[in-house]
């Protein structure tokens, strides 16, 4: 396992004073189901939104594998599960497509927004009739003139409601093939770009989610990411660092929930001794600490051969498999071990397990995964 240094944990605890302001209140948020506005100004004082960005748009040069730490820590401190969503959503889908593959004119106009957190991103990449199958998007951007013109609509857009810059992937080209798809930063108030209404969730209720719809959404081609059909290169770069970042998210959170629940065990006490002595309450806690090793192995292991160049195609499967369902299976073992007390919203734990619950859907679902890892195999 990664030993972290000084500075590293210098960031962490850093961001750690802040975890009472950004906790406070989250059950009543998560009821409201509104995006955390005094929240969000508290993490764009922490500077944690400019962690993996270049200095001199007003990022702090990190890298992927310190980014990944100080949001493990985020996840530990921070119980609003929805607010950590947002962050890693608009750090990865809009920030690290626009640094690693967009034009100097882009990142200069954009970036510096996205490292201070005065705008939010978001990426607009499935559909409703497509699901996890991007290469079956039907939103298109035609050329005309000097530009492009989207038609089309998004669904499940995180952020989407309250965002101020998207990245858009849409077809350039009829062909099915990923060749056809381009990346489009494009930004709210365009002319033919409708955002939705935030739709009701069941769990991550502070990250607003959305739909959009693009009618002949005129985008001069500048706002181009990259070249004209290389999106689908640039979604699946993205897609790693966003389950690398977001499940570093879920491994803190496991972490708290670990805390909580041991320390629970061996102060509640049923027919004269704490429940931690009963061998079905251990065994739920020891495959809890299991399932939190096992994802922080793979998603450090994941992140260091991903730094020095290898292909991870299936070690970034493998980790969101592992990460998603042991954070899922964590969070209803807490729910179990409180026992009423754990069906209670003031609790906090059935918020956890509405939250967790996600993570084996979104970022490609565990069907998806395993259907990578079964093609790697040559199945």
């Amino acid at each position: 396992m990664t030993r972290w240094n000084a500075d590293q944990k210098a960031l962490r605890r850093d961001l750690g004073r802040r975890y009472d302001a950004l906790s406070a209140g989250h059950t009543e948020r998560d009821a409201e189901g509104v995006f955390p506005r005094e929240q969000w100004r508290t993490v764009r004082e922490s500077g944690i939104l400019g962690l993996p960005f270049d200095e001199r748009w007003g990022g702090r040069g990190r890298s992927l594998l310190t980014t990944m730490y100080v949001l493990e820590g985020l996840g530990e401190g921070c119980r609003d599960g929805g607010l950590n969503f947002a962050v890693t959503t608009h750090m990865v889908s809009t920030g690290v497509p626009l640094q690693r593959f967009g034009s100097e004119a882009l990142k200069r106009r954009l970036l510096p927004g996205i490292c201070s957190g005065a705008t939010i991103g978001a990426h607009a990449i499935t559909e409703a009739g497509s699901g996890s199958d991007a290469l079956a998007m039907r939103t298109t951007a035609t050329r005309e003139g000097d530009g492009f013109v989207l038609r089309g609509s998004k669904s499940f857009v995180s952020n989407g409601p309250v965002a101020d810059v998207f990245v858009i992937y849409a077809r350039t080209h009829p062909d099915g093939g990923p060749l056809g798809i381009t990346a489009f930063a494009v930004e709210r108030g365009t002319p033919g770009l409708v955002i939705g209404e935030p739709v009701g969730t069941m769990g991550l209720r502070t990250a607003p989610l959305g739909t959009l719809h693009f009618h002949d959404c005129r985008v001069p081609s500048s706002a181009v990411i990259g070249r004209v059909g290389s999106g689908y290169p640039i979604l699946d770069h993205v897609m790693k660092w966003e389950v690398l970042c977001s499940f570093a998210v879920s491994a803190g959170q496991m972490r708290y929930r670990l805390d909580r629940c041991v320390e629970h065990a061996r102060k509640r006490t049923q027919f004269g001794r704490p429940i931690g002595s009963y061998q079905s309450i251990a065994n739920k806690i020891v495959d809890m600490r299991i399932g939190l090793d096992t994802t922080r192995k793979w998603l450090y292991d994941t992140a260091v051969r991903m730094m020095d160049g290898e292909d991870v195609t299936r070690d970034v499967a493998v980790s969101k498999l592992i990460a998603s369902e042991s954070n899922l299976a964590s969070a209803q073992a807490a729910v179990q071990i409180f026992g009423g007390n754990g069906y209670l919203t003031e609790h906090g734990l059935e918020k956890d397990l509405r939250d967790a619950t996600a993570g084996p859907i979104y970022s490609g679902t565990s069907e998806i995964q395993r259907n990578r890892v079964a093609s790697l195999l040559g199945l």
